[in-house]
């Protein structure tokens, strides 16, 4: 069975036993997050209804992305600013895709 969830303001095609990235979740490594805002659910090529309807995830860990450099620069005025970022984002694992318990 397969789910479309949606979490941080993206949306994710799970099925149970698969590993996401997604935006920084609140808890720590181990921890279970129940995850509500299913779209779409269903097995092979048949549709469910979503009403009620969970995704299990476990914490595996809270990393940091890759590093984007963000580069200004004025022409002709001698101004350019360096900077660096990395994104927080949680790691999870789908445990089950089912009814709320």
């Amino acid at each position: 069975m397969f789910a479309i969830v949606r979490t941080g303001g993206k949306q994710y095609r799970v099925a149970a036993g698969d590993k996401i990235v997604v935006e920084k979740l609140e808890g720590d490594a181990g921890a279970s997050v129940t995850l509500s805002d299913i779209l779409l659910a269903g097995e092979g090529s048949d549709l469910k209804p979503t009403d009620g309807l969970t995704v299990a995830a476990e914490i595996v860990a809270q990393a940091k992305g890759e590093k984007v450099i963000v580069f200004k620069k004025r022409r002709r005025h001698n101004y350019r600013r360096r900077n660096g970022h990395r994104q927080n984002h949680t790691i999870l694992k789908i445990v089950s895709i089912g009814a709320s318990a």
